[in-house]
């Protein structure tokens, strides 16, 4: 019998059961906090430059983090809430994630 002419029989594989449960990853969000450092105009201005929200968008967040002490600035997936953190510390913004409710 030729080597050509053999065939395989698919082979059935199982995933092992670890005993974990897979849970659906929640959004992120995004925080920047007050600091004593960034004007408002700067902060104003970065929101617009990094998110692309229009003046009074960045304006109300600016305000909300001045008056009520943080402001969440964006949402979604882990990576792009790791890389919104890192883009506002690189503007010297005081940025944390966490879940989304």
């Amino acid at each position: 019998m030729s080597p050509l002419s053999m065939s395989t029989a698919p082979v059935e594989t199982r995933e092992p059961d670890l005993g974990q449960s897979t849970e659906v990853d929640r959004p992120w969000k995004v925080l920047v906090w007050n600091d004593p450092i960034n004007t408002m105009t700067y902060v104003r201005f970065v929101f617009q430059k990094l998110f692309g929200y229009s003046k009074d968008r960045a304006h109300a967040l600016m305000l909300d983090v001045h008056l009520k002490g943080k402001a969440v600035v964006s949402h979604g997936a882990r990576e792009k809430a790791e890389m919104d953190v890192f883009r506002l510390h690189e503007h010297g913004l005081w940025a944390t994630m966490e879940h989304d409710s």
